[in-house]
């Protein structure tokens, strides 16, 4: 029976320890070995990982082993060597500090010295490597436990690098989480939300099961528990040194990857390197070649807290970092372009539907290809297994087609693992139509109710699947729609998009929440397999618009319905002689505000594009003047059209009183100014209709 309160505190504590298994075997090892292999085993890892926990395992370890222990902690500890010394005199009775060492010396067996909390201690670095340690007798064995690894200074010294064993504390694995909490008695049910807030942290463990024994009918939910997301928030900002650098904190913990650039387009300073070295020297970020991000718990903790705390600035980092991705997305060769787009569905995370429809975690372990002759047997077998025969006589011939796009994925250096098909529909025969029973339906659909103009191309996605899974939910299937949004975002003159599903129920909450709508006219049936197709017309809802209806749906949205995907009122798509008919009113309209909160471009694709479907008629009024006035200036980059640009400018932009006034103050013949004029006029016309259509 515990005889003390500290040994029943030690008990409890130690019922309550889980894992650690590898670090427990290498302490015990260490430290019984007739010769020790190493004599400083130095844990690292961030706050609340469980350090000290294991520290008293050791501790109990080896006085199991009938080693004396000598417990020591940073925070209790004055950092220089005098106060360092009287710490460890008074528990070994040596008459004074700096009888230590010969005190130490003179015992029998085996001494541990365990040092917790060591970033206290930092200033003493220099003197335990120097001074200290080099002066212990080969009977002590020292494990120094801290939030970060051990300086430059001592992974660059050859003798220490012999002499000490550097081990980084994680999380615990999800076995050993699962373990802490059947300890603890938290429900089952309970267990997969609790570990996917808290990663294996150990500290948020215990905060969450100490909820639970206060609450033991909670449903568990992390922004419902303030109080949690306090401690660990304390954890994690406790070495914050300013409002700006807290700012930092929130914003790393919103995107996938942080580099400079995103760090100062959200936090809106112009020189941001110390913000980010002081991020990234934090013990709870890593990094990779593209930037820093925090460790999963540090991660979650923060955004919690912001969701919780303070959602309109979560909305406004969420809507800094998207302009970010944006601007830089044309810039950027296509690899480069599908990493931004993984980075932006990230923002997106926290919704239900996304996390529950997308694998950004494992997106990086494939990479997209362009098709090869070489893949064409894979290929094939691949459309075989998964749609039959038929199908694959389809493939074959749209493989010899020169018009369609495939796409392959693969992982690292191997064989196709799976594939999309991107085929025009404005490029294919009468016998393509007849012979695909997809791409005639397709057709139809367009041709009865979104007919594209001049100039206009529409995808069909005709063929899209994973080797090992078809359609369903896998890294694959997220690097596929991750390619489908390059293309929606990237091809010229985009009119309609659409997707072919084997199981079209399946994708109705996350294809809502895109906006891609169902089109049950557009289905079809090959082999007496029957194909519900989804789509998209990029006239109604252009893509960037797209995007940020997305977003602001994102920050509002309570996962507790799927989005309706019901087609949106349709906006009026001008063919190409009412779009030059609207152009013209514009110019003669150009100086009458009423008149032009009438003209049809207000709706156009090209106004819209830059606007954005929220945009007021006075703001849109406004583009369409600038947007006209672009047009005209670019005739003045040539010499032969700057007689057109003056008639054009004189007539409208500036009017004269009439036109013969115009062509006089020109000092030009009247049919020559009225010839100048019209040229002027269609040059317009055609500049906008290619920015209609996206040439």
């Amino acid at each position: 029976m515990a005889e003390t309160l500290m040994d029943r505190l030690e008990m409890a504590r130690r019922q309550q320890f889980v894992g650690r298994q590898n670090e427990r075997e290498l302490f015990q090892a260490a430290v019984t070995a007739v010769e020790m292999p190493f004599f400083v085993l130095y844990l690292f890892g961030p706050g609340g990982v469980g350090k000290s926990s294991l520290l008293r395992e050791f501790g109990h370890a080896a006085a199991q082993a009938k080693a004396d222990v000598i417990p020591l902690d940073g925070r209790s500890i004055d950092a220089n060597p005098d106060a360092f010394l009287a710490a460890i005199q008074s528990h070994i009775g040596a008459p004074d500090p700096q009888k230590v060492f010969s005190t130490l010396r003179e015992r029998d067996g085996r001494t541990v010295i365990l040092i917790d909390t060591a970033e206290m201690l930092f200033p003493l670095d220099g003197w335990l490597q120097d001074s200290f340690l080099p002066h212990l007798p080969h009977t002590v064995f020292v494990v120094i436990a801290g939030r970060n690894p051990p300086s430059l200074r001592w992974r660059t010294d050859p003798g220490w690098q012999q002499l000490m064993h550097v081990l980084p504390i994680k999380n615990l694995s999800q076995e050993e989480s699962r373990a802490f909490l059947m300890r603890r008695q938290i429900p089952a049910r309970q267990h997969e939300a609790v570990l996917n807030f808290t990663h294996g942290h150990p500290l948020a463990l215990s905060l969450v099961a100490d909820v639970f024994a206060q609450q033991p009918m909670l449903e568990f939910r992390p922004e419902n528990a303030p109080n949690i997301i306090k401690t660990l928030m304390e954890q994690f900002m406790q070495e914050a040194p300013s409002a700006q650098h807290r700012a930092a904190l929130e914003a790393c913990s919103q995107v996938r990857l942080l580099n400079e650039p995103l760090l100062a387009a959200m936090l809106q300073v112009a020189d941001p390197h110390p913000i980010f070295e002081w991020l990234r020297d934090l013990s709870f970020m890593d990094s990779e070649r593209r930037g820093i991000y925090p460790h999963d718990l540090a991660r979650e903790a923060l955004a919690a807290d912001l969701r919780w705390r303070n959602p309109a600035r979560q909305a406004e980092l969420h809507t800094l970092a998207r302009r970010f991705y944006i601007e830089g997305f044309h810039e950027r060769d296509a690899r480069q372009q599908r990493q931004i787009l993984s980075d932006y569905i990230f923002l997106h995370r926290d919704n239900s539907i996304i996390r529950a429809y997308f694998d950004w975690q494992s997106t990086g372990t494939v990479f997209t290809d362009n098709y090869q002759e070489a893949d064409r047997e894979a290929v094939l077998a691949m459309i075989g297994q998964h749609e039959g025969e038929t199908a694959v006589q389809l493939a074959i011939h749209w493989l010899n087609r020169q018009s369609p796009r495939m796409v392959v994925l693969r992982q690292a250096g191997g064989s196709p693992e799976g594939l999309l098909l991107l085929l025009p529909l404005e490029k294919c025969s009468a016998a393509d139509r007849k012979l695909d029973p997809a791409v005639a339906a397709a057709w139809n659909y367009l041709e009865t109710h979104a007919p594209l103009r001049a100039g206009e191309t529409a995808t069909l996605f005709r063929f899209w699947m994973a080797a090992d899974t078809y359609q369903g939910l896998s890294p694959i299937q997220s690097r596929i729609f991750l390619n489908m949004v390059q293309h929606y975002l990237t091809m010229p003159g985009l009119a309609f998009t659409m997707i072919p599903c084997a199981e079209p129920d399946f994708w109705t909450a996350v294809f809502g929440f895109a906006d891609l709508h169902r089109l049950p006219e557009a289905d079809f049936t090959v082999a007496g397999r029957t194909f519900g197709v989804y789509g998209h017309d990029w006239r109604v809802v252009p893509p960037l618009i797209w995007l940020a209806n997305m977003a602001d749906q994102e920050l509002g949205f309570k996962g507790e319905a799927a989005v309706p995907n019901t087609l949106p009122t349709p906006l009026p798509i001008l063919d190409e002689a009412a779009f030059a008919t609207a152009v013209h009113d514009a110019l003669r309209e150009f100086t009458n505000e009423v008149a032009l909160q009438n003209n049809p471009l207000l709706e156009s694709r090209c106004l819209l594009n830059k606007a954005g479907a929220s945009a007021s008629k006075t703001a849109r009024v406004e583009l369409l003047r600038s947007l006209l006035t672009e047009a005209a200036q670019t005739m003045q980059n040539h010499p032969r059209q700057i007689k057109w640009y003056r008639a054009l400018h004189h007539t409208y932009f500036q009017p004269a009183a009439t036109q013969e006034q115009a062509a006089e103050l020109l000092d030009l013949p009247f049919s020559t100014y009225r010839r100048y004029l019209r040229t002027a006029v269609q040059y317009v016309i055609d500049w906008l209709w290619a920015q209609e259509v996206g040439q």
